[in-house]
């Protein structure tokens, strides 16, 4: 396709992007506790009421409020009921001994907390009056049977299974993971184990980039380091595709002599879309490789990183069936300055932190350089510096969370 001359913004680049992404439709059926992080297929409805009896919040004296008065406030103990037993019928003008999460007993609406009572010798005095239906847990109250729980798309994160647990459900329908087929470029790149020769790297990336697939659920597939040669990248893009379900590479698609990734897919596949109006992260390229998709992120590890928290993370999501939520993001104010930003939408690195005043502020996180991983690695998020701003102490950035960007459940 012709190259475009201008760059393209990322909310019109993420736009095409998830309006090309295909939905992985297969699905399969496990036990809920191998279900944490995995995607729903279905919707889940509860088919029981949590909890299925109205039940003691405390543990105290069950009684009817209605026979409580000014002048009746010592009664005798008909009944002990711990959790797990249900109760007789409760006898009029009696209460029954009850602990937490024990069912009522038919006749009592409230329970008075054992702090506010005295028992002697098979009567007890209640010496501070509940509200009618205090200290009680209705039935329902929790889940309501028939109510959606989750519907399809929904990411189970641990609570969302208790929650399941709590209701019976013993197994879930959940999307198959996404096999993500991962190859760096670089004859500068060596692998870890070997030693450095002069002028060589560890290649980093893959670990990163490895790591933020695992967290979202899905399987990275190693397609090994790609050497600088038109070639071999063509014949690794090509092989990569046949195993997976879409294919990152990392490196590669700049316009330098040894730049072949972006040569490479126009040969075997399409380019859709390069060069994006960010930084770090100009060079990330999006394509089809054998009616896969493609990403082709920077080499260096910030763009890297940040190429794929902001517009593969969301494409993996839609491919696998998720709801892709925008990220969550809070202004707040920053204690550094910008001259002007260039044309390009800026992704700063950045601590969150309290400053004299008790104010939370955002400070620089080390050297904003895209080679420089230990930044992110430091960094509490991102601040999103929008172009040709003129920046100064107290100003407002839209900050992003790392924790939201590298999957955590």
């Amino acid at each position: 396709m012709p190259q475009v001359s201008t760059l393209t913004p990322i909310e019109v680049a993420l736009d095409t992007l998830l309006s090309r992404m295909p939905v992985l439709a297969e699905s399969e059926v496990i036990p809920l506790d191998a279900a944490l992080n995995r995607v729903l297929a279905q919707d889940q409805y509860a088919e029981i009421n949590v909890p299925g009896l109205d039940n003691s919040a405390m543990d105290g004296y069950a009684l009817a409020a209605q026979s409580l008065s000014a002048t009746h406030a010592q009664f005798k103990v008909s009944q002990r009921i711990p959790a797990g037993s249900l109760g007789e019928p409760l006898t009029p003008n009696t209460v029954a001994r009850i602990f937490t999460g024990a069912p009522l007993p038919a006749g009592a609406d409230t329970v008075v907390i054992q702090e506010n009572c005295e028992e002697s010798e098979g009567w007890v005095r209640i010496l501070t009056a509940p509200s009618a239906g205090e200290n009680v847990r209705k039935a329902g109250a929790d889940v309501s049977a028939g109510s959606l729980l989750f519907g399809a798309g929904h990411r189970l994160r641990a609570p969302d299974i208790g929650l399941l647990a709590a209701v019976g459900i013993a197994s879930v329908e959940v999307r198959r993971p996404l096999r993500v087929a991962l190859l760096t470029t670089g004859d500068e790149l060596a692998r870890l184990g070997e030693s450095l020769a002069p002028g060589q790297i560890y290649n980093s990336n893959y670990y990163t980039l490895a790591s933020l697939i695992r967290g979202l659920g899905h399987e990275p597939v190693d397609c090994g380091i790609v050497a600088d040669s038109l070639e071999a990248t063509e014949k690794a893009l090509l092989q990569a595709a046949q195993s997976s379900d879409c294919v990152i590479s990392s490196g590669g698609v700049s316009a330098g002599e040894e730049d072949h990734v972006r040569n490479a897919l126009e040969r075997v596949g399409e380019l859709a879309l390069w060069k994006l109006a960010i930084k770090p992260g100009k060079p990330f390229a999006y394509g089809q490789l054998a009616e896969k998709p493609f990403f082709g992120l920077p080499g260096n590890p910030v763009s890297a990183f940040v190429t794929f928290a902001l517009l593969v993370r969301p494409c993996l999501q839609r491919m696998a069936g998720v709801q892709v939520p925008e990220l969550p993001h809070w202004e707040v104010p920053v204690d550094f300055e910008v001259s002007v930003s260039g044309e390009r939408q800026e992704y700063i690195r950045v601590l969150r932190r309290v400053n004299k005043q008790g104010e939370t502020v955002l400070s620089l996180a080390g050297s904003q350089s895209s080679g420089v991983l230990s930044a992110v690695s430091q960094a509490d998020g991102l601040a999103v510096l929008p172009p040709h701003t003129l920046l100064t102490k107290g100003d407002k950035l839209r900050f992003i969370p790392l924790s939201e960007i590298v999957g955590q459940v």
